[in-house]
């Protein structure tokens, strides 16, 4: 017995001493990391920049210099505003941390526009800035059906020839607000019905205007696992690609088998469609016959792009200004919250149908 708990303490003595050994190291690799960003050996403070941060904090007087400023906290001279003062640091507007470290905020200084900067490296994405540059092209940036994300402006980084910034506009995500109305979720459906590769992230909204204008433009962005295929083109193959939604039944299989991207298109919207809509809010069945078919299992038995649109239209069409004007309301939506939220509708409603304003949000002449 004696010899047995002497064995076992050991043992744990040996655990401990190992685990320390590797606290040490993860020590002196994290120190060695700061040595090559910072120059000098530096005390690590609370709130500091990440290793994806410092990057751009490097960046910062070249970026001021193309144009676009990153916030004070990216500044090489930051100071963060809570030191010294009594304020909660989670309170302060320079302790926010991104949360990818590809994507950072910016404002163009030309004009004040917040942007949206995203770093890609060619090796891993080659076509993402080649693709939306292309949506950006004369011809096709002036059509109305063009939803893609504008790239205000692809910059080269110096001294590395694979790292590109690519400049957009600072969208929202389409879910983060609350539709009010079938007329605003049909609208919203009609754009992204005229693109594809809607995986429910890749959907974002201008918010700009969110409290001047009752419209808002959608955008589909992320072209990095995009690819280009000519018009005549109608059954190309590709290997499965795996994106956000890992759902798509035909990629559960053989990975190694080429398959046309199309019907994958046609189930990533109607998935959004579904997850999004069908089954969290009420009151949207008359999309049900649509979506179950855009989501089949045996992508030969899924609709085309055309014909889903085809038939999203037919039945926009056959919607009244009632069903219209009604609010979309959550399945898990609580009585106060009906209540609060149905009177805050019926207000906007009965305004809006005294200034005629129509049910389903129109682009702007």
């Amino acid at each position: 017995m004696i010899r047995t708990l002497f064995t076992s303490r050991s043992k744990r003595d040996e655990i401990k001493a190992e685990e320390a050994a590797e606290l040490e190291r993860s020590k002196a690799l994290r120190a060695q990391k700061e040595l090559a960003a910072f120059g000098a050996e530096h005390e690590r403070r609370s709130g500091a920049l990440s290793s994806g941060e410092t990057w751009w904090s490097q960046q910062y007087q070249w970026l001021r210099g193309q144009g676009y400023l990153l916030r004070p906290r990216y500044s090489p001279d930051w100071v963060p505003s809570w030191e010294g003062s009594k304020r909660v640091p989670s309170d302060c507007e320079d302790r926010q941390v991104i949360r990818f470290s590809r994507i950072m905020d910016a404002t163009r200084l030309s004009d004040g526009l917040y942007v949206s900067l995203k770093l890609v490296e060619k090796s891993e994405y080659p076509h993402e800035a080649e693709i939306g540059l292309y949506f950006m092209s004369s011809k096709l940036a002036s059509d109305p059906k063009n939803h893609c994300v504008p790239f205000l402006e692809v910059l080269s980084v110096p001294d590395d020839n694979d790292k590109q910034i690519i400049v957009m506009p600072l969208l929202l995500n389409f879910v983060k607000l609350r539709f009010d109305t079938f007329g605003e979720v049909i609208e919203c459906l009609r754009q992204l019905f005229e693109n594809s590769d809607c995986m429910w992230m890749n959907i974002m909204m201008d918010a700009k205007d969110l409290y001047v204008e009752p419209y808002h433009p959608y955008y589909i962005i992320d072209f990095g696992l995009s690819r280009r295929y000519d018009a005549s083109e109608e059954n190309p193959r590709e290997y499965p690609i795996f994106g956000g939604d890992k759902t798509v039944p035909e990629f559960q299989n053989d990975s190694n088998v080429p398959l046309n991207p199309f019907p994958t298109d046609v189930y990533y919207l109607g998935n959004v469609i579904r997850e999004q809509f069908l089954n969290t809010k009420t009151g949207f069945k008359f999309l049900k016959s649509l979506v179950d078919d855009m989501v089949q299992n045996d992508p030969s038995k899924r609709p085309t792009m055309e014909q889903a649109v085809e038939r999203f239209d037919t039945i926009r069409q056959n919607l009244s200004t009632w069903k219209l004007r009604s609010r979309v309301t959550a399945r898990d939506e609580g009585p106060l919250e009906h209540m609060y939220h149905g009177a805050a509708h019926w207000r906007r409603r009965i305004g809006f149908i005294v200034k005629r304003v129509s049910a389903v949000p129109r682009l702007p002449q």
